[in-house]
């Protein structure tokens, strides 16, 4: 049980820390685009990267596939770009869910792997990987969904009561998104 309760928490530490900013960056782009109404997109949404994220540490921690770590540090604010160079394009087009789903399946993959070594090493002395990985996954999970809740709270604020016109905060937000992404590149360079 300490086991599942330990990496529940790492889960929702490694979110939540300001350190991670790219989860925070990526939860941002996937999120602004919506609003409360599109809960139910925006829960798939975010469980689609998590279920992402968890089979890329499955492949990590079972030494099925270790993509180098330097492409993939490099390929997470990539994506974060992606997505935020998706919604200046679309925000004014209905998106299909599936390609959003689909996307963050994708993008969930890439940033797992991120955490992968770290990941191995932490569960490298445990008889079992199943329950770090569980535990870990739910955690990532729950922390998703406050910082979503979070940023949907925000989405609201902004629009309801006309600090910006829903396209204005949406381009402004995407374009602040990309900067701070393009610094983390840099920041590796």
């Amino acid at each position: 049980m300490y086991d599942l309760v330990f990496y529940l928490e790492l889960g929702l530490f490694h979110v939540l820390d300001w350190n991670a900013i790219d989860h925070m960056l990526f939860l941002s782009a996937l999120t602004i685009v919506h609003s409360f109404k599109d809960y139910k997109t925006v829960f798939w949404v975010v469980t689609s990267f998590t279920l992402g994220h968890t089979f890329s540490l499955i492949l990590s921690a079972f030494d099925i596939l270790k993509p180098p770590s330097e492409t993939i540090e490099f390929l997470i604010p990539v994506t974060i770009i992606l997505t935020s160079v998706y919604n200046i394009l679309n925000n004014q087009v209905k998106t299909y869910k599936l390609l959003e789903y689909g996307f963050s399946i994708f993008f969930g993959l890439i940033h797992g792997f991120g955490f992968g070594n770290y990941f191995e090493m932490l569960t490298d002395s445990t008889e079992t990987k199943i329950t770090p990985l569980l535990g870990f996954a739910f955690g990532v999970e729950m922390s998703q969904l406050v910082v979503v809740l979070v940023i949907l709270i925000i989405n609201f604020i902004v629009i309801r009561f006309n600090f910006l016109k829903r396209i204005n905060y949406i381009n402004t937000c995407s374009l602040l998104i990309i900067l701070l992404s393009l610094k983390l590149i840099y920041q590796m360079i």
